[in-house]
């Protein structure tokens, strides 16, 4: 593609932002009125709870059944957001600045009522625009999650479109195995920390669980690694790109991506821990050595 075409498709059409429009409509809707199991967050500084409805993959499995009704119809092609790629990203593009600047002025206007926005609005607009430090809802999260991961992480589905890839049987099996067992990690470890959290005397693998210092939980894939959930997830990007062959390594953004995100935050965890725990954690490294990968690293 020229770049005077590249330039003319970064203008925002109107069916970008009809497309982006019926999304969005369709997540809010979807959300409150399909039938869910309502679950309390965590408490917040200021004392309060939010409540989420957890209907998530019935509204999943709901989309996908108007968008197959949609082109088993001909009233959208199967490639429609392909088709709109670069109009969609700069129209989402400037749909997350503009929630990003209501966020802004919602925070300066309640910063007065609400004990848990006292501390973080400081009235510093690029520090509370971005809102890195703090992770809450500013920019960062707001372009982050409508933006940066739908549009980078989706590479894999934008390349196998473009180009074609046989693979064997083989492949296809090895890249089967690689996500159950990506899954099985990242999924089994989470619930584990998340039992053992709720309950501290579950028994783990259908063992009581070991434990150090009373705090910290050394059994199942937590006696494996001490960040063995981030290898599941690693696991998951690369079978996510592994269908896309080894002829190029654009499709593969996705893994090698995470891996440097995965390894940063791993280094930012130990060094928190580290502080928290102290000698606990210095007995946690010596039984469990491994930080992601066992005999690897």
């Amino acid at each position: 593609m020229e770049a005077e075409a590249i330039l003319a498709a970064l203008i925002p059409s109107w069916s970008s932002v009809i497309l982006l429009t019926f999304y969005l409509g369709y997540l809010a809707v979807a959300g409150f009125i399909l039938p869910g199991r309502v679950v309390p967050g965590a408490i917040l500084p200021d004392g309060t709870r939010l409540h989420y409805r957890c209907n998530g993959l019935v509204s999943l499995l709901m989309l996908l059944a108007l968008l197959g009704t949609g082109f088993y119809m001909k009233w959208m092609s199967p490639t429609v957001i392909a088709d709109k790629g670069v109009e969609l990203l700069s129209t989402t593009f400037m749909f997350s600045l503009f929630v990003s600047l209501v966020l802004y002025a919602a925070g300066l206007k309640s910063c007065s009522q609400s004990s848990s926005l006292k501390a973080h609005a400081t009235g510093n607009f690029i520090h509370d625009w971005w809102d890195i430090i703090a992770e809450r809802l500013g920019f960062m999260l707001v372009f982050g999650d409508l933006v940066f991961i739908p549009f980078t992480f989706s590479i894999q589905g934008w390349w196998l479109l473009k180009n074609k890839v046989e693979l064997t049987k083989v492949a296809a099996i090895a890249n089967f195995l690689t996500f159950i067992i990506g899954y099985l990690v990242f999924r089994g470890a989470n619930k584990q920390k998340h039992v053992f959290k709720k309950n501290p005397k579950a028994h783990i693998w259908g063992k009581p669980p070991k434990v150090i210092g009373g705090k910290l939980l050394a059994s199942g894939y937590w006696g494996i690694a001490r960040h063995c959930n981030y290898l599941g997830d690693l696991l998951l990007a690369l079978s996510f790109s592994l269908p896309c062959g080894a002829s190029s390594v654009i499709p593969y953004f996705y893994p090698i991506y995470l891996l440097i995100l995965l390894i940063w935050r791993e280094r930012r965890d130990e060094a928190r821990c580290s502080q928290k725990y102290k000698e606990v954690w210095a007995e946690y490294c010596k039984m469990v050595p491994w930080r992601i990968l066992p005999f690897v690293y």
